[in-house]
């Protein structure tokens, strides 16, 4: 609006600009599906050009929405880790990548999103949050078989999508990578280059994805020929990498391949593996999982199967989006293919 007026544009002067009803303005404001879209693009014009900003109080008593979303980063109890809860998430790429993905989302449509870290500390805080009503609904990362956060949330009517597939089953959507491909091919690959004693550095073995992982890399192996599955558990940390592959290479010298659960670990193997006098691809090569920016990190950079995380993040939110809007859709599970990227490691 021009002139000496200060005050903020109503809704009054956004219909008189638009030359439609008040009704019209927030109809649309309120995301109303039914008004034509022509009129839309009208009021919509309007709104810019008179800078009118909605009362989101007042919206949300209309929509009963509160126009923001709860990224929940889960873990259901001391796991007994070396490293701490909080370091391990904000050092581990993965949860970058999903809050990247989820924006591409969420920020066009004005959905604001909010991160919560619900290890025990902070569960009861968080759970009282959600169960309030100050979102309209959670993407959770909730890694754990025993995680009783996932039902929790189902039982209390807030919906939620969860990323990855539950280590029980809960009545809500996914999204997983398929992950006993990408380690088929990462073992097809170390079988191809010639390696014969091939073995794995797990994640923890109370996550869905690790155990899909060791079981993907059991049956891979097995299918060329190995009957021996050298492995160690590790906590996708660069430090459990290192811890593990020390481990590894002492119980069995004669490893000549190694797939790692995640590029984290697969950086500190690398290390461990160099340290120990071998050459990197020469005498062990190495493949990880992820194709995060760690990857891109280790020397040589790492070959790794690349899960995209971004895409995935993106349907977590869609699938949530529809789930606040129609409530009684069923849930579904979005599965999507792993590729192998090929690098210096293997």
């Amino acid at each position: 609006m021009t002139g000496s007026d200060t005050r903020p544009p109503t809704l009054e002067q956004v219909a008189n600009y638009a030359g439609v009803s008040r009704a019209t303005v927030s109809r649309v404001i309120n995301g109303v599906q039914t008004v034509d879209p022509e009129l839309r693009r009208t009021v919509e014009r309007a709104i810019a050009a008179t800078g009118y900003v909605p009362n989101l109080a007042a919206r949300s008593l209309v929509t009963r929405r509160t126009d923001s979303i709860a990224l929940v980063v889960s873990e259901p109890e001391n796991r007994g880790y070396e490293t701490p809860f909080l370091t391990r998430t904000f050092t581990d790429p993965y949860l970058g990548r999903v809050t990247a993905g989820a924006q591409e989302v969420l920020r066009p449509l004005g959905i604001h999103l909010v991160i919560f870290l619900a290890d025990p500390p902070a569960r009861e805080h968080v759970m009282r949050y959600l169960r309030q009503g100050h979102v309209d609904g959670a993407l959770l990362i909730s890694s754990h078989v025993d995680d009783p956060l996932p039902g929790q949330l189902v039982d209390l009517g807030v919906p939620c999508v969860l990323s990855c597939r539950p280590g029980r089953p809960v009545h809500t959507s996914y999204v997983d990578v398929d992950q006993r491909a990408g380690v088929r091919m990462a073992v097809d690959r170390l079988a191809a280059l010639g390696r014969r004693c091939i073995a794995t550095i797990t994640g923890p073995l109370d996550m869905p994805a690790a155990q899909d992982r060791l079981a993907g890399f059991r049956a891979a192996v097995a299918a060329h020929g190995q009957t021996e599955v050298p492995y160690v558990e590790g906590d996708f940390t660069r430090g459990g990498g290192e811890r593990a592959a020390r481990t590894l290479l002492a119980a069995h010298p004669e490893i000549d391949g190694v797939f790692v659960a995640n590029d984290l670990m697969a950086d500190g193997a690398l290390r461990v593996i160099q340290e120990s006098g071998r050459r990197v691809p020469d005498d062990v090569a190495v493949i990880g999982f992820d194709d995060s920016t760690a990857a891109l990190e280790c020397h040589p950079p790492l070959s790794t199967v690349r899960q995209p995380v971004e895409e995935m993040a993106g349907e977590m939110a869609q699938l949530l989006l529809t789930r606040i809007r129609e409530p009684s859709r069923s849930p579904r599970s979005v599965i999507f293919n792993p590729e192998l990227i090929l690098r210096a490691s293997a």
